[in-house]
C-alpha cells in the first residue's frame, strides 16, 4: 500500500468511531452549524488579495515534525496578519498531526475562507466540517468516483460549502469535473513518490475550464513561481511546508507575499 490507500484505511476506521461518539444530529447543535460561511473562491479572485492559501499542520508524511508544538491560534493570526488569502487547517490527527480542535481555533481567531484538509470519503465528513467551522472541504480525486464527487458536492452546497477538487493528472481531471465543484486544485506532489514539481500544475492549467477557480498545491517556495503560475490563469497558492520549514513561519508568509506583490506590481 502506498501512503494514501494507507491514510484511507485508517480513515475509514476513524470515521466508524467518529460516528458513534458524534452522531450527525449532535453534530447539527454545533455553535458553528448555523453560522454563516466565506467565500474561498470569492477572496482568491480579488485583485487586492495575494492569492496564498496558508496551511497549518504539524507533520506530513514527506516531513515529519515539521512544528510539532504550533500554536494554532498564534499562527493563524500571524499568516492573516502576513496578508495570506485564506489558511488551511489539517485536521488528521495520525499522518498530520492534526484535529477537529484545529479549525475550531482557527475559525473562532479569523474570519477568512478556511479549507479543511483532510480525506473525505463520507457523507459524514461533509457535516462534520460545517459543524467545525470550515467554509470549503476537499475533494481527492485520486480517492473518489465521479459520483461520490457529484454526491458530496451537492452536499457541501446544501450546507453552504464550497468545494476544492484535487487533482494530479489529465485522467483525473477529465474524470472529475462536475458542475457542484468551485474550485479545482492541481498537487504537485506525485502520491507515489512524494516528490513535488510545479510542472504538473502547468501542463493541466490550460484543460482546466475557466469556469473554476484554479489552485496549486505543494511545492510552491518562490516568487517567481507564483508569478509564473499567475499567468497561467492560477488565483490560488496553497503553501504548508516551505513555511512551516522556518522557525517563524508568519514571517516568511509575509516576505514571500511582498515579494509577490513587488513583481505583479513590475509585470
Amino acid at each position: 500500500m502506498n501512503i494514501l490507500e494507507k491514510i484511507v484505511a485508517n480513515k475509514k476506521d476513524e470515521i466508524r468511531a467518529r460516528k458513534e461518539l458524534y452522531p450527525e444530529k449532535l453534530l447539527e447543535k454545533s455553535l458553528f452549524f448555523p453560522s454563516e460561511t466565506v467565500s474561498l473562491k470569492h477572496y482568491l479572485n480579488r485583485k487586492d488579495k495575494s492569492g496564498i492559501i496558508a496551511e497549518v499542520k504539524r507533520k506530513s508524511p514527506s516531513a515529519q515534525n515539521l512544528h510539532p508544538y504550533l500554536s494554532v491560534e498564534e499562527l493563524s493570526i500571524g499568516y492573516m496578519q502576513a496578508g495570506a488569502s485564506a489558511l488551511s487547517i489539517l485536521t488528521d490527527q495520525k499522518y498530520f498531526g492534526g484535529s477537529n480542535k484545529d479549525l475550531e481555533i482557527a475559525r473562532k481567531f479569523n474570519f477568512c475562507p478556511i479549507l479543511r484538509k483532510d480525506f473525505i470519503i463520507d457523507e459524514y465528513q461533509i457535516v462534520e466540517s460545517k459543524s467545525i467551522g470550515a467554509d470549503v472541504i476537499l475533494l481527492i480525486a485520486r480517492i473518489l468516483d465521479h459520483n461520490q464527487i457529484v454526491t458530496f458536492s451537492k452536499l457541501a452546497h446544501s450546507l453552504g460549502l464550497e468545494v476544492l477538487l484535487e487533482v494530479h493528472t489529465k485522467a483525473e481531471l477529465d474524470n472529475s469535473l462536475a458542475e457542484s465543484i468551485d474550485l479545482v486544485g492541481v498537487n504537485n506532489r506525485d502520491l507515489d513518490t512524494l516528490n513535488t514539481d510545479i510542472q504538473r500544475s502547468i501542463e493541466l492549467s490550460e484543460l482546466i475550464p475557466a469556469e473554476f477557480t484554479k489552485v496549486s498545491e505543494s511545492g510552491l517556495k518562490s516568487e517567481n513561481e507564483i508569478l509564473l503560475l499567475k499567468q497561467k490563469g492560477f488565483a490560488g497558492f496553497l503553501i504548508g511546508q516551505s513555511f512551516l520549514a522556518h522557525a517563524d513561519p508568519e514571517r516568511e508568509c509575509a516576505r514571500l507575499i511582498s515579494k509577490i506583490r513587488t513583481g505583479s506590481n513590475e509585470l
